[in-house]
This record gives structure tokens, C-alpha cells and sequence, in this order.
């Protein structure tokens, strides 16, 4: 088995194992809260997040701390712990076998591993991308990832991938490589999806929206094959060298692990139960409890994360890395230098207003400011993250297709117009059953919809040409922005009402961050204009038009003046 370097963090562990395996009730504490956050990513990785997630965690502590009395060296306990995890996940698929396990059906109330790598880590750009790309993996790959990502993280060994995998170093290289390769074809999916190309809009009309292996294959097929999706607008950077020192996913809060020896009780242990498990269920019936870096360890074995309400997300005791140091926390990208503006300006939609009652200021038709007018400061409201019942990348083409958002944070909306598949009367998209607030914070992507698209063709702007003809909105709706920004604290519903012109929505969940770096990105930089911020800071902020607390039988119904 693989050990510790040694050094202050190695010894402390050692420490503490051989303290556990004694039956020190706070030493099984510490164990459990510092090891619980390495095992989760594992398996949250392996599985992507899927609803089978809690059990094969509980089933793998469960069996390490069942099992720690034969442990025979405590430097050992990484690897060992590592390799049970595998052997839960390897053996989960094996019992999903029959009936085969449809991974692509909707994981209930089970979050997208991926989702929650980019809201909880905030990952933006290639890192993001590359986080989104590992649900497009076969199993087989994922389980292979959730190990190697932590290598390149620093907190896994090379041997440790490969005892955990069963195979040798050597043959681990291979498997490893020929993983990435498919990684990298998975990221070339992530960023065509992201892009406007009409081709593969048309592909991807049928996709149910949710990877597998079949819709990566066609996908991969179409990027070769294309010279829009194929042309990379940026270097890209290798896997590796972006996963280097990132954090782990911190444990959902809320997370129960019961510790409860296969149903074991303090009577069954006191009538014959001898040796280790008889050690740790004296101490995990005793009355008192323990209290750990953002968990408890209650009696009865329930290990609960737990985080006050405004505080950090919630993080046990650190782990050794590969090199007894701590976990290392991905720092925080530089927000871009604030606008020079000393006070922030009103948006062009908000109209004078008298008070500061949520939803008394609605969107309205807006005229666009000066290309080279830069925007506001854009204040930063709190944000503990959004789930999306689309996952990290919602792509809504039809009719009806719907996806919900629930937490606090900001979303991106990015709109893509096809007049030249259908051109005419545009039936706007509604937000419906709201529950708290929904604000229209900022508008971005470099230009407006209507903004001039061609250099050759004056007629061509965003919203279509005279040849194919132009989308157009309804009278008094507001003029869209190719990026549009929302802040969400609460519950609520974005439906596509696509009737008459041709259009589709995409929709992430995002971060303060990533709004301000697009809203300040200027001709400069390519851009057609400023973005423009809209965000007050209270709740002057205006809403979006089209939204309601209600849920009608069709949101195509719902007034454009808002009403919350």
C-alpha cells in the first residue's frame, strides 16, 4: 500500500488513525470528517452525481470504519479507504446491471456532479468546461477520472490510481491517456454546444438533452466534420495544467452518514460483539456529542454536515494531499479593474421611481447606449448557487421546453435567433411560479440583438436580414442582448414559447464573476459594445417582463408586464 510522505500533517493522521482504531470516540470523528470530502468526490465524479451517490458513500465509510481494527498500517489508510471506494462503485454497477441502469434518465433529486463542481468550486472558462465535459464519459472512464482528477489535483498518488483500479502503473498510463483523449473530444462538445452554429442546431433538435455515448459519437462525427465547431477561438489548454491544486467539492450540507455497523446495536454489542466493532459502538452510543469543522457526530453514529446560514461552505477536517499538505483552495479569479464610472447609472429600462417596493420596476423598451459608454459597477448580491433541473448547460430549442432554477445566485441567459429557418412574429419566453425574487441584472455578450452582424450585408443584424427576413418582437417588449443576466433568490420556471419565429434559449447557472468580466469587455476587445448593467442593488432593480407568481396551463399567456 501507498503511505504518507512524512511531515507534521502525515504524523498527525497516524496519530489519529491508531487513536481511532483504539476507540477514541473524537478520533473516529476527526476520521470520518476529514476523509468523508475525499470519498464523496470519488464517487460524486464516478457516478455523476446520480441519485446512488449517498448510498455507496455511507457503504464505503461504513465499511472503513467496520473494517478499520485490521488495518495494519495506519500510513496505509488512503489507499485502502481509495480502493473500497472503487470496489462500492464497481460493485453498484454490477448490481445495476440487470436491468440496465438508464443513466441518461433524470437523477430525481440528485444534483449533476458536474453542476455542483462549477457552483461550489465557482469554476469559470476552459476549467468549467472541462468539469461540464465528464458527464459525455462512459462509466468505465468516469470511475477512471474521478481518480486521476485527483491526481492532477494533488491528492492522489499514481499508485494509488493503480492499486485502486487493480492494474499496474504501467497499464494505468495507458488507461489513463486514452481517457483524456476521449476527455478532450468531450470538451470539443461542450464548447461546440455553446456556439451558434446552424448545422448543428439542426443535429441537435433530437438530442433528449442529456449526455451519453451514442449522442457523443454523432456529435464527435459533426466537429470533425465542421469547420465552424472545429475552429477553436482560443488556445486550448490540456486537462491536466487546469486541474493542478483545484479544491474538493465541498460535502452538500445536509449530508447524513449513518455509521451504524450494518444495523449493529449497543445491546447486540454488549451480548457478544468482541474486538474493534464492539470498540466502536461503545463510542458511537455514548450520550455525548462531537462537533467537527462544519459537522456533527451525533450519538447513534449519524454523521450530519451542517453550516450556518450565511456562513462558508460547509468543509470537514482537511485531508492529507499526496504530499501531506493541506487541501489546497482554488483562488479566486481577479474580478476585471470596476468601470470608472464613481456611481453607478441608471438603466436606459428604469424609468423614475418613487419607491423601492420589489417588482415596482419592470423591463421596458430601451435604447442602446453608445458603443464605447462603459457600464455601471455592478454590485454583488450574495450567492450560495443555483440547481437547474437542465444541469450546467440547459439547451432549450422547442416548444414547452421548460427548466427550473432553485437557490440564489446568477444565471446566464443566452438567446439564439434562426429567422433563417423561421422568420416572424417573436412569442417571448416566460418566467412563471415565482417564489422569492427574480432580477434583471445585466445584459452582455458584446452586442445587442439588433447590433449590425455583417461587414458585406448593412441589412444583417442579430435579429435576422432582408433576404431571410428578421424576427420581431411583440410592441413594448424590451430589445434582448445576446448574453442576458438574472439574479435568482428563490423558485422559478424559464419556458420557451417558441410560435411563429424561430429561436432557442441556453441557460447557466453563473457567477458574479463571470457577469462582470462580460459586461466590461469592450470594443477593445472585439466587442460590439459595453455590456450594461441594470442591477441597483436593492429592489429598485427591475424584473423581467413576462414573469408571474402564477403557473398557468400555458405560459405563452403570461402578460408582458410583470406583476409580483
Amino acid at each position: 500500500m501507498t503511505t504518507y510522505a512524512d511531515g507534521e500533517a502525515g504524523q498527525h493522521w497516524r496519530a489519529t488513525i491508531a487513536a481511532a482504531q483504539a476507540g477514541d470516540r473524537h478520533a473516529l470523528d476527526a476520521l470520518v470528517a476529514g476523509w468523508l470530502p475525499l470519498v464523496y468526490n470519488i464517487v460524486g465524479r464516478a457516478l455523476n452525481g446520480h441519485a446512488d451517490v449517498d448510498d455507496v458513500v455511507q457503504e464505503t465509510m461504513l465499511r472503513a470504519v467496520d473494517n478499520l481494527g485490521s488495518l495494519r498500517e495506519p500510513d496505509s489508510f488512503r489507499s485502502w479507504l481509495v480502493a473500497i471506494a472503487m470496489r462500492q462503485i464497481r460493485d453498484r454497477a454490477r448490481r445495476r446491471t440487470a436491468p440496465r441502469l438508464d443513466e441518461s434518465a433524470p437523477h430525481g433529486d440528485a444534483a449533476d456532479f458536474a453542476e455542483l463542481t462549477v457552483l461550489r468550486l465557482q469554476l469559470e472558462g476552459q476549467r468549467r468546461e472541462v468539469a461540464e465535459a465528464v458527464p459525455w464519459l462512459d462509466d468505465e472512464d468516469r470511475q477512471l477520472l474521478s481518480l486521476w482528477w485527483l491526481e492532477v489535483a494533488g491528492e492522489l498518488t499514481r499508485r494509488e490510481l493503480a492499486a485502486a483500479v487493480g492494474i499496474s502503473r504501467q497499464h494505468a498510463a495507458v488507461r489513463v491517456q486514452r481517457m483524456k483523449e476521449r476527455l478532450e473530444v468531450s470538451r470539443g462538445i461542450v464548447r461546440a454546444l455553446d456556439s451558434a452554429c446552424p448545422d448543428l442546431r439542426d443535429l441537435t433538435a433530437r438530442w433528449p438533452g442529456r449526455p451519453d455515448s451514442v449522442w457523443r459519437k454523432r456529435l464527435a462525427r459533426h466537429i470533425r466534420g465542421c469547420g465552424y465547431c472545429g475552429d477553436a477561438r482560443e488556445t486550448v489548454v490540456p486537462a491536466e495544467r487546469l486541474l493542478v491544486g483545484i479544491a474538493l467539492v465541498p460535502v452538500p450540507v445536509g449530508f447524513t452518514l449513518s455509521l451504524a455497523l450494518g444495523g449493529k446495536t449497543a445491546a447486540a454489542a454488549a451480548a457478544g460483539s468482541v474486538g474493534w466493532s464492539a470498540k466502536v459502538l461503545g463510542a458511537l452510543t455514548k450520550p455525548a456529542v462531537a462537533v467537527t469543522a462544519g459537522a456533527t457526530l451525533a450519538a447513534g453514529g449519524a454523521y450530519i454536515v451542517v453550516q450556518p446560514p450565511d456562513g462558508p461552505p460547509a468543509q470537514a477536517a482537511v485531508a492529507p494531499t499526496a504530499a501531506s499538505t493541506p487541501v489546497r483552495q482554488t483562488p479566486a479569479a481577479p474580478s476585471p479593474s470596476s468601470s470608472p464610472s464613481s456611481s453607478p447609472s441608471p438603466s436606459p429600462s428604469v424609468t423614475e421611481k418613487k419607491t423601492a417596493l420589489y417588482g415596482s420596476v419592470v423591463d421596458a423598451v430601451d435604447s442602446a447606449p453608445a458603443p464605447g459608454t462603459a457600464p455601471a459597477a455592478l454590485p454583488r448580491r450574495p450567492a450560495s448557487g443555483i440547481a437547474s433541473t437542465g444541469g450546467a448547460h440547459a439547451t432549450m430549442n422547442h416548444r414547452g421546453d421548460a427548466v427550473t432554477l432553485t437557490g440564489q445566485g446568477y444565471v446566464l441567459v443566452r438567446w439564439q435567433i434562426s429567422p433563417q429557418y423561421r422568420a416572424g412574429s417573436l412569442v417571448m419566453p416566460a418566467w412563471t411560479g415565482l417564489k422569492g425574487k427574480l432580477f434583471h441584472v445585466a445584459s452582455g455578450g458584446g452586442r445587442r440583438m439588433d447590433d449590425p452582424v455583417s461587414s458585406t450585408d448593412a441589412s444583417a443584424t442579430g435579429m435576422g436580414n432582408s433576404t431571410t427576413g428578421y424576427a420581431v418582437l411583440p410592441a413594448g417588449t424590451q430589445q434582448m442582448w445576446q448574453n442576458e443576466y438574472f439574479y435568482v433568490d428563490g423558485d422559478v420556471t424559464l419556458t420557451v414559447n417558441e410560435r411563429g419565429a424561430d429561436y432557442g434559449l441556453n441557460v447557466f447557472p453563473t457567477t458574479w464573476d463571470a457577469v462582470e468580466q462580460d459586461v466590461t469587455t469592450g470594443p477593445d476587445q472585439g466587442a460590439t459594445r459595453y455590456g450594461l448593467v441594470r442591477d441597483t442593488g436593492d429592489d429598485a432593480t427591475p424584473v423581467p417582463q413576462y414573469l408571474t407568481r402564477a403557473v398557468p396551463t400555458d405560459p405563452a399567456t403570461v402578460a408582458q408586464r410583470s406583476d409580483v
